[in-house]
């Protein structure tokens, strides 16, 4: 038993359970399955990545604080790498991960104590610093002592018989004297090199062979793809035609190595392989930057290399598609890309409509890629580095979305020294709308793959590296982008399956209701999981969500079962299907209030439903008035529906409507209106306000003539 260094109580330890969050640890474990959750921990800010900042708690154990546990933005934060900061640990996960919160007291001053937590153990800092004079006391015992080994035991027993007895027994034991002087070690064993000798260079290894030369000397010959200044070393991540590692080289704390060396340099780095944190590290010896023959000479083994690793040899589909088959040379293409930019160590950013089908879309592709990005990297958060998908809160890649992401890249080029990212657009930027967004990512050289089911304007081709846009009715872009997954990693096959049926709202191809079948997710699952996804994408619809999303569609984790069930419910339901039963709540409360409130009307043969969304709709509550308007024409007997608000209207109808001509016929009877088909995918006009009257007449107008 002890005392509490707080309020004096009995206690196991140094505090008692209510203080425990009155105090700041020191950390010096090296795992993360010693921390304690809810303490505070003094750390060293490692690095910033846009989902929030790294903080070393030791030298073995790093963590996450994420944006999220912040109370202002993070780019208000002024911590630089190594500062020190004080954050509470709030969940240490299954596999390691760490994720934290932060902490107002931000000095040591502010803590009423402070302890030290060495493993599981917890030490006063006098305590400590004991252990330390201590060790000091034998260390100058050991200096005083030299070679005089015979003199050992009579310092350290105390017993001046014990102290005869042993010298006796080492003169005894002694050998004929005979005629010597102290050798040196033999040449083999030093560093040393005869005179005349090349010193004995490491072998050049392969940095997919590291794994098995744990303690060696090696040589690694490859590209610099980032390079990271810690609280401690500078760490430099390479990449060869095998793999990728992290390489530590130190001058001192928070300096940076070697600093002529920059991301993209070939170069030849010499160092002893370890483990650290659990992960594979080459210790730097020496660090070289090549130019000339071997430059190229490496520049064409990795090029060469890539090429091999990174093109299927073969489109893999989720399930039998013509349209997506027809179009297999575009999908290869795009999986070459983004297979390229895994191995290459460049970022990769998805982005999707904030929609069911575009959340299916960017999903898919996540779940290809983040196998390929763990397989690839030996540290455990490479996937938070090296995978964003973001939402869009719209179905177009407008200039503010390409602002943020060049900002955003910028950022982390500058300050992380990372690569340039690629962009995945899913389900959107295939209209000239997306036109000057997707130039803006590539006057700053960030390579553009745009996957959309809907009709591509000519314009995007040329805006984009690659665009896969098969010539297809009633294909969703969460089939195709699924099909485009399954070709850049077929073994996730199994596992997004079902998900080309939920991205359908209607008339969903037989042959992915089957491969959802198989997967274990009939029609009443897969409608479950296309509501529920909706729901969750209108809130925060600029967030990815990634964990609830995982469970929603994976059920990934022991709360995604039974999440939110009535506690008189003979068995529990499922995550998805209690927000399933949110969504129809919440839908038929809307469609209720809608249909009572639709004005129709009858030209040229058409039956037309019209309804101001403005007076009799939520406007900022769920449903979006895009998705009422589906919902209400397809439970709606009229041919056309319209919705219009103060400036902007949607149109739903039994025929295919050329939305742009629309546009331009309802201007040519209302000039003065603003008139613009803002939004293709969703069907959406703009207008002026002030002219909503005579844009809806014209509107209507110019949508009956398309039904001749």
């Amino acid at each position: 038993m002890g005392n509490c260094i707080i309020c004096g109580a009995d206690t196991e330890g140094h505090i008692c359970q209510s203080h425990e969050e009155d105090v700041v640890f020191e950390f010096r474990g090296n795992s993360p399955d010693q921390l304690v959750e809810n303490r505070f921990y003094r750390g060293v800010v490692d690095g910033y990545a846009d989902f929030g900042v790294f903080v070393d708690l030791s030298s073995n154990v790093t963590g996450l604080l994420h944006r999220s546990e912040l109370d202002g933005r993070l780019e208000s934060l002024d911590w630089e790498a190594g500062d020190t900061v004080f954050v509470q640990v709030k969940n240490v996960r299954d596999n390691g991960n760490v994720d934290l919160t932060s902490s107002i007291r931000q000095a040591d001053r502010e803590f009423r104590g402070t302890l030290i937590q060495d493993g599981t153990e917890e030490l006063l800092p006098e305590d400590e610093e004991e252990v330390e004079e201590g060790n000091g006391r034998e260390r100058d015992v050991e200096a005083t002592t030299g070679d005089e080994e015979e003199s050992t035991p009579a310092e350290t027993d105390g017993s001046g018989a014990e102290a005869a007895t042993a010298a006796e027994d080492a003169q005894e034991a002694e050998p004929e004297p005979v005629e010597t002087t102290t050798e040196e070690p033999a040449a083999a064993d030093t560093e040393e090199t005869p005179a005349g000798a090349e010193p004995e260079e490491p072998t050049r290894r392969d940095i997919g062979e590291l794994s098995d030369r744990v303690g060696e000397e090696v040589r690694i010959e490859g590209e610099v793809v980032s390079a990271r200044q810690t609280g401690g070393p500078t760490v430099f991540e390479l990449r060869d035609e095998t793999g990728v590692v992290d390489c530590a080289a130190f001058v001192e704390a928070g300096v940076r190595a070697y600093p002529e060396i920059e991301v993209g340099d070939i170069v030849r780095l010499d160092g002893e392989v370890e483990i650290r944190r659990e992960e594979l590290q080459v210790e730097t010896e020496a660090l070289v930057e090549l130019d000339g023959e071997e430059r190229e000479t490496v520049e064409r083994r990795l090029a060469e290399a890539l090429t091999a690793r990174a093109r299927p040899d073969e489109p893999t589909l989720v399930a039998e598609d013509d349209a997506v088959a027809a179009a297999d040379e575009h999908l290869l293409d795009a999986a070459e890309a983004i297979r390229r930019a895994v191995f290459e160590s460049r970022p990769i950013v998805v982005r999707h409509a904030a929609t069911a089908d575009g959340y299916i879309a960017g999903v898919a592709l996540e779940r290809a890629i983040l196998p390929m990005v763990r397989e690839e990297h030996a540290e455990s958060d490479a996937e938070y580095h090296y995978v964003n998908r973001r939402p869009l809160e719209e179905a177009v890649y407008e200039m503010n979305d390409a602002t943020n992401d060049v900002t955003s890249m910028l950022q982390d080029r500058d300050r992380h020294d990372e690569k340039l990212p690629l962009v995945v657009l899913a389900g959107t930027a295939s209209t000239v709308e997306s036109e000057d967004g997707l130039e803006m990512l590539g006057i700053y050289g960030a390579k553009r793959v745009v996957v959309d089911a809907a009709p591509a304007d000519p314009e995007i081709a040329d805006a984009s590296e690659v665009l896969v846009n098969p010539d297809a009715d009633g294909l969703s872009t969460g089939a195709l982008a699924s099909s485009l997954a399954t070709t850049v990693s077929p073994e996730v096959r199994e596992e997004i399956a079902h998900l080309p049926a939920v991205s359908y709202w209607q008339d969903t191809p037989d042959s992915y209701l089957d491969a959802a079948r198989e997967a274990g997710f009939d029609e009443e699952a897969v409608t479950e999981l296309r509501e529920a996804i909706a729901l969750e994408a209108f809130y925060q619809s600029y967030d990815e969500k990634r964990e609830l999303i995982g469970d929603l569609l994976f059920g990934e984790s022991p709360e995604a079962v039974a999440a939110g069930a009535p506690e008189d419910a003979a068995e529990s339901e499922t995550l998805a299907g209690h927000i399933a039963t949110q969504f129809r709540e919440k839908m038929d409360t809307e469609v209720e209030t809608a249909e009572a409130n639709i004005e129709r009307s009858e030209s040229e043969g058409v039956e037309i439903a019209v309804l101001d969304t403005e007076e009799y709709t939520h406007k900022y509550d769920f449903p979006p008035s895009s998705l009422l308007l589906d919902e209400l024409h397809r439970r709606g007997d009229a041919d056309v529906t319209i919705g219009i608000a103060m400036d902007e209207l949607w149109v739903r109808a039994d025929t295919d409507v050329d939305l742009r001509e629309v546009a331009r016929e309802a201007a040519s009877n209302a000039p003065n209106a603003g008139l613009s088909a803002a939004g293709l995918r969703e069907g959406r006009i703009e207008f002026l306000s002030g002219a909503r009257e005579e844009v809806e007449i014209a509107v209507v107008g110019a949508v009956v003539e398309q039904f001749d």
